[in-house]
């Protein structure tokens, strides 16, 4: 797919037009008679007129995104070379819906899918730089996003630790970025016992990987740490085997940090940003951890396995602490993860749950999610949930004692290794929701969504 900005279509491109809120202005009948009502993930082609009618039943970004999205689904069906649509206003939002909802994932497919090269004109009112800015930030955010769809829909033989790595070693040296990267005797060294139990049974080495992107005269410093759980069988813990399928996609936080990097440099923020992620493979075999081990975390709290199967919790621990220790003066702290089922069960596949100390923070992140039309829900802490927590042998336990408020409970736990200093500062996002779902759904395919990457980006870019 080739988009093209310009200020007038040309002759021999096959006009798409959306309908919004259903009302259809042109060709009434022949619509009527293709049984057309202009709803979202609809379209109807007109081939005399050379016109594509595509639902939109509202006038909102989101709507908008999804039209697109449609767009180039039935254009790749059609045997047509070029297409034109007028982007307006909604410029930003086309890019996005063309973008991801032309993504696919076919890298071990014997038989590729082979399309036609396409020629999208974005028609706008004027090619100037206030546009052109628009148009390469976009495509660079849906560009990012698409990339971590492809990581996290990587098979854990092909991505595991040591691959994720590299791959943020590439996106290093692309952006120029800053890239640190430790392995078990870092761990060892640093007192981080948590990170480094998880991934002890597995042969693939455990790694922190530490990115940076520094502009010069930065407003503000914004850490992101990312739960990268290359694959989860659960450990001792075992997981039922229909609950190890999708078990890949346990590394979305992670993959989601490495996205907003790489976006984030590319859109050139004046904003210091790091990004820290625990890339770990959480195994079984004779060196596994077990349940009843007492952990030693880098901040020399003291945590009681109750289940290996809550890992992501432990990973996230040691690099939230390595990120406060060994990064000074941090205005914002954001962890993302594939954390619980609960969360999904509670808000549903397609929702972050949002939580943290700090109301309005929380609040401020859920707008911008809106704003990015991603979807999120604040999840409030609860005092008593925390005592669900408590340990009788350690400073705390891995896991509650109730199998209720799972997805609270599991940020609570987090808590317990923030600062004093940052505990306004923080924000958790469980993505296990809409980081990876077994169906498509509007412009986001089956498989990986890249979860994170957009509200993320809509949020530091708000920033003051």
């Amino acid at each position: 797919m080739n988009l093209e900005l310009c200020d007038k279509k040309s002759s021999e491109t096959l006009e798409v037009i959306f309908v919004k809120n259903k009302k259809i202005k042109t060709n009434k009948k022949l619509l009527e008679n293709l049984n057309f009502k202009g709803e979202d993930e609809t379209s109807a082609l007109l081939l005399e007129s050379k016109k594509l009618y595509v639902g939109c039943e509202k006038n909102d970004g989101d709507s908008i995104r999804n039209a697109a999205s449609t767009v180039i689904k039935k254009v790749n069906s059609l045997n047509v070379s070029s297409i034109s649509i007028e982007a307006g206003e909604n410029l930003k939002e086309i890019i996005e819906g063309l973008e991801l909802g032309n993504y696919k994932f076919d890298t071990y497919k014997s038989k590729k899918d082979e399309r036609k090269e396409k020629t999208i004109e974005l028609v706008v009112k004027k090619v100037d730089e206030k546009t052109i800015k628009i148009f390469e930030d976009s495509v660079n955010v849906s560009n990012s996003i698409n990339m971590v769809r492809d990581f996290i829909n990587t098979p854990p033989e092909d991505f595991y630790p040591k691959i994720m790595a590299k791959a943020a070693k590439k996106i290093a040296l692309e952006n120029k970025l800053d890239l640190k990267v430790f392995d078990d005797e870092y761990f060892e060294e640093k007192g981080m016992g948590s990170i480094k139990a998880v991934g002890r049974a597995s042969r693939h080495g455990s790694r922190l990987i530490h990115l940076t992107y520094k502009p010069k005269n930065a407003k503000k410093k914004v850490v992101l740490v990312g739960k990268g759980l290359t694959y989860d069988s659960g450990g001792l813990s075992l997981k039922p085997s229909d609950f190890m399928v999708t078990m890949k996609a346990d590394k979305s936080g992670g993959c989601a940090v490495l996205g907003i990097l790489n976006a984030v440099a590319k859109l050139g923020l004046d904003i210091e940003v790091h990004g820290v992620i625990g890339a770990v493979e959480n195994m079984i075999g004779g060196d596994a951890y077990k349940p009843d081990d007492v952990l030693t975390a880098r901040n020399g709290k003291t945590i009681e396995v109750k289940n290996t199967d809550a890992e992501g919790r432990l990973v996230l621990a040691d690099c939230l602490c390595y990120a406060q220790d060994e990064i000074k003066d941090i205005d914002l702290l954001v962890d993302y993860a594939t954390l619980t089922g609960a969360c999904v069960v509670g808000v549903g596949h397609y929702t972050t749950g949002i939580m943290g100390n700090n109301i309005n923070l929380n609040n401020k992140l859920q707008q911008s999610v809106t704003d990015s039309g991603e979807l999120a829900t604040v999840l409030h802490f609860n005092k008593f949930l925390k005592k669900t927590l408590k340990s009788e042998i350690a400073d705390i336990c891995n896991i509650s004692n109730t199998r209720y408020g799972g997805a609270i409970t599991a940020g609570l736990f987090l808590n317990e290794f923030i600062k004093d200093e940052y505990k306004d500062k923080w924000i958790h996002c469980d993505i296990a929701g809409p980081a990876f779902v077994e169906h498509a759904w509007g412009y986001n395919p089956f498989g990986a969504s890249g979860a994170g990457v957009r509200f993320t980006v809509e949020y530091l870019q708000s920033l003051k």
